[in-house]
């Protein structure tokens, strides 16, 4: 069996391998299995699902497979991926599990599991997993009688989150005066976001926000802001804000119509907690995928950065190497780690607001502080996988398109860790420039790759 857990759990189109039902009940048993080695308590996984029409007949999976070993169940109905990584905290679980796909369409599910930390699972325990599922043992370890676990709901569970991202605000701060758009995806976020900003006082125009099953990231949320840029200059407002469908990240647009991404909105917040004194050793993480005008702007106000593999866990695994406090993508991934062991739309959209309120400027305006170069990405389906380096045709692209830019910009090929993609990203000193290499380089894929 190939590697069942990718960069960010097990996913892949529902009710076919490996997000069926029968594998959910196997995934749940294994899961279970782990959490009982540590003996003397009653154990218990906290289990939560975004809007997509299958993520109910994989939670019923699931549970009864958590339950078949033993282990009770938490159901915290359709919650955020950064929810539930709360929650097994919060409810002192032994784990937590979501299912999501994330940003994917909506005939995509996904499973993700996160120790009773809070943190994602390492990739020791991820193996040891499949390694319980490809056994086939599990079947011999269930208990009968009165120690079978039992499924809980959670009734607050909504509520309990909500009052964790007020809490990541200083207290008696509020968004007052502030008007915002909110876009949640139809997804996780639509019962939560609405109302943590309108508690918080900000007026809201909200779109996107009726889940029917099947409309869940459907042109919509973080990965399609164009109705969000369109409704925040029809309704004049401050900020428009989109998530996707699970929540764990955030694209912004400023009052002005223009698309902030996730690069722009950790130079906003590593200015702001620099000058808080929060910067905790004065360094912030991003990846290889990060615009360079990023780290243009770390250096001119005096922060290092650090740069990691594309993938929040591998972001959060330097973080906690370099003691950092504050990293992300420029998909929209941020973490800050002073408040949450995890990416989290919600808590970054609040620290974004934050920094509104403590400049008392426009988000137009504190986005001056990074300069984006001139960038391509471009997205080419692939079959297979094989390695990029092994490609010669390829590599011979590449080292063309560089010699082109010389030292004026910059490109990566990599595939996606949650997609049949390869990703293209070129920086240039041009847009004409970026766009012809880039062209040139998602042509080989194409020709040469999968």
């Amino acid at each position: 069996m190939d590697r069942l857990f990718g960069t960010d759990g097990i996913r892949g189109v529902a009710n076919t391998y490996p997000i069926t039902p029968e594998m959910a009940l196997q995934i749940g048993r294994a899961t279970a299995y782990l959490c009982k080695k540590t003996q003397g308590k009653r154990h218990k996984v906290v289990l939560g699902k975004d809007t997509r029409i299958s993520s109910s007949m994989l939670e019923h999976a699931l549970a009864a497979g958590v339950v078949s070993m033993g282990v009770d169940v938490l159901t915290a109905g359709e919650i955020s991926t950064p929810g539930i990584a709360f929650l097994a905290r919060n409810l002192n679980a032994d784990a937590g599990i979501v299912i999501s796909a994330s940003h994917n369409p909506f005939p995509d599910n996904g499973i993700k599991i996160f120790s009773g930390t809070g943190y994602k699972l390492s990739d020791q325990a991820e193996d040891e997993i499949q390694a319980l599922i490809e056994s086939e043992s599990l079947h011999t370890l269930r208990p009968t009688g009165a120690d079978i676990g039992r499924i809980i709901p959670v009734e607050d569970a909504a509520r309990r989150y909500i009052e964790f991202c007020k809490s990541c605000l200083p207290k008696s701060h509020n968004f007052a005066g502030l008007k915002l758009v909110l876009d949640c995806a139809n997804g996780a976020l639509s019962k939560i976001a609405p109302v943590v900003f309108s508690e918080l006082g900000a007026a809201l125009e909200i779109i996107h926000c009726n889940p029917d099953g099947t409309n869940i990231n459907d042109h919509c949320g973080s990965q399609h802001p164009e109705d969000l840029v369109t409704a925040v200059l029809k309704n004049r407002a401050d900020a428009g804000l989109a998530f996707d469908g699970d929540g764990d990240r955030l694209i912004a647009v400023d009052e002005k119509g223009n698309v902030m991404s996730g690069d722009h909105v950790l130079a906003i917040c590593a200015r702001m907690y620099k000058d808080l004194g929060l910067l905790k050793n004065n360094i912030i993480v991003a990846t290889v995928m990060s615009n360079f005008g990023l780290f243009t702007a770390l250096k001119e106000m005096g922060i290092r950065e650090a740069i990691s593999k594309v993938g929040d866990r591998y972001v959060l695994e330097m973080m906690q190497e370099k003691g950092a406090v504050l990293g992300g993508e420029q998909s929209g991934h941020i973490i800050f780690l002073d408040h949450h062991t995890s990416g989290d739309g919600m808590v970054t959209a609040l620290q974004l607001l934050r920094a509104v309120h403590l400049y008392g400027k426009p988000l137009s305006e504190l986005a001056k502080i990074m300069t984006a170069l001139p960038q391509k990405i471009v997205n080419v389906e692939v079959k297979n996988k094989p390695p990029l380096e092994n490609i010669v045709e390829l590599q011979t692209a590449i080292a063309k398109a560089e010699a082109e830019l010389k030292n004026r910009g910059r490109c990566l090929v990599r595939y996606s860790g949650t997609q049949p993609l390869c990703r293209i990203m070129v920086e240039g000193p041009t847009e004409e420039i970026t766009e012809q290499l880039a062209l040139m380089l998602s042509e080989t894929v194409r020709r040469y790759v999968g």
